[in-house]
């Protein structure tokens, strides 16, 4: 493998892995606040950039984004207020089964709106021809927005959970909610917001890389299998650590493919899982208490 070629499966890994990290990101922070692992987060995705490519054609696509990460976002608190909260004094188990039955249900509702045909976005600037040639390996300059955007996401979430008033109700919620429920905050409240936002950055990061993967109705569940995989190799609520485990997981991925033939991809999230789980369930990167909004 000459040098050119290594850089373009590393810069492939890196943005692949970016995405996992920010599914995981949206992972850890409802895990904080509920104790439940969502699993509809990938759906979340799914419909952010769905939605992003029907309004792209009736406004400008800028707008098209804010719009379908708004009604994502609300969605995200529809779901939470609707189905979460109104199971009360329910058993973790019984949350987990219930985001299950969501993402099934939001699938087949992109079925029946979408239908079954591949859609993506219009590349947000130059054409699918347009490249950049860094150290001798030639990507395309959608990859230069998937990862400057995730960039952002993992900066503006770590400034709101560190500098805002709510984000630092968010992080007293995940340490000790009876706690701040005593102080005076809305513990059901942060809840809501939680999954509002783990659904606003998913729909964003499906919009981002739209051009690129097109996006498919059963997109999601993949998604959240890999998003997943790196929330529990990082260590579930350890969002610092879910970046790591992303690239690392997108870089082994892609390195994979390069000896094997690509069917064994998908393989690599599920392997990696099982050894995890069965040799490090903590985590690589988990620390004794560990919390996505106390380190995000």
């Amino acid at each position: 493998m000459n040098f050119a070629l290594f850089v373009q499966y590393a810069l492939s890994g890196i943005t692949v892995g970016s995405v996992y990290a920010i599914v995981a990101i949206g992972f850890n922070i409802i895990y904080c606040t509920t104790g439940i692992i969502n699993f509809a987060q990938g759906e979340f995705l799914i419909v952010g950039a769905m939605t992003a490519i029907s309004l792209a054609r009736v406004v400008p696509l800028p707008v098209a984004i804010f719009g379908a990460v708004l009604i994502t976002t609300v969605l995200g608190g529809l779901i939470e207020l609707i189905f979460i909260r109104q199971v009360r004094n329910a058993s973790v188990l019984r949350l987990v089964i219930i985001t299950i039955g969501l993402s099934i249900l939001i699938r087949e509702a992109m079925l029946h709106i979408w239908d079954e045909k591949p859609w993506s976005l219009p590349y947000f600037t130059g054409t699918a021809v347009s490249t950049v040639t860094i150290l001798g390996a030639h990507i395309s300059v959608q990859v230069l927005w998937v990862l400057g955007v995730s960039a952002v996401i993992v900066a503006a979430l770590t400034l709101f959970f560190r500098c805002t008033t709510t984000g630092q109700a968010m992080r007293a919620c995940a340490d000790d909610r009876m706690a701040a429920r005593l102080c005076g905050i809305n513990d059901r409240w942060m809840v809501t917001l939680s999954f509002m936002l783990s659904a606003g950055i998913g729909a964003l990061a499906g919009c981002v890389i739209s051009p690129i993967t097109q996006t498919q109705y059963d997109m999601g569940a993949p998604l959240a299998i890999k998003g997943f995989t790196v929330a529990i190799l990082g260590g579930l609520g350890n969002s610092l650590a879910a970046v790591a485990a992303g690239l690392f997981l997108g870089l082994l991925e892609a390195f994979v493919v390069s000896v094997l033939p690509a069917s064994y991809k998908e393989v690599v999230a599920i392997v990696v899982l099982l050894l995890i789980l069965v040799f490090r369930p903590s985590g690589l990167f988990a620390r004794r208490e560990t919390s996505a909004l106390r380190t995000a």
